[in-house]
């Protein structure tokens, strides 16, 4: 197991700290640790309607609290069930831009009991940057975190 995956596993496991702490943490992690990892971030359904929520993210601000299934990247995802890796933002029609200066998206749906609940959003400011092992890390975080919620 991986360095990052390690530590990861060590916050999904601490017993001091609620799932909104461990959840903030992993954010911070990911962005500190994985140098093109530029937003990190969760959404979350929320409840019975069809749009995600903002959780707990490392990044700049976003105007983007509130997405309707089905719109941008996240929101297709929440459709989909899919992990959605886009190298190039610029090239994809249904792209909620958070900021200019984000060039690549991986979003990885988190699914418990066979329902999507939420995902990890990640932007960079770089082409192109997610490798099949993050893509890897990532699932496996996603299905870790399942657990947990």
């Amino acid at each position: 197991m991986s360095e990052i995956k390690k530590r990861l596993s060590s916050i999904l496991e601490s017993p001091t700290h609620n799932t909104e702490a461990k959840l903030q943490k992993i954010c911070q992690l990911l962005d500190q640790e994985i140098s093109y990892f530029n937003w990190t971030g969760f959404y979350f359904k929320n409840g019975d309607k069809e749009e995600l929520i903002l959780g707990p993210y490392v990044g700049a601000e976003t105007d983007h609290t509130v997405i309707p299934f089905g719109k941008g990247i996240c929101g297709q995802v929440a459709v989909s069930n899919e992990t959605f890796v886009v190298p190039d933002v610029h090239e994809q029609d249904n792209y909620l831009s958070c900021s200019i200066d984000t060039k690549a998206e991986i979003v990885v749906p988190i699914i418990k009991n066979g329902e999507n609940i939420g995902q990890i959003d990640i932007d960079s400011h770089t082409l192109d940057p997610f490798t099949a092992e993050d893509r890897e890390m990532l699932e496996w975080l996603c299905d870790e975190i399942a657990k947990i919620i």
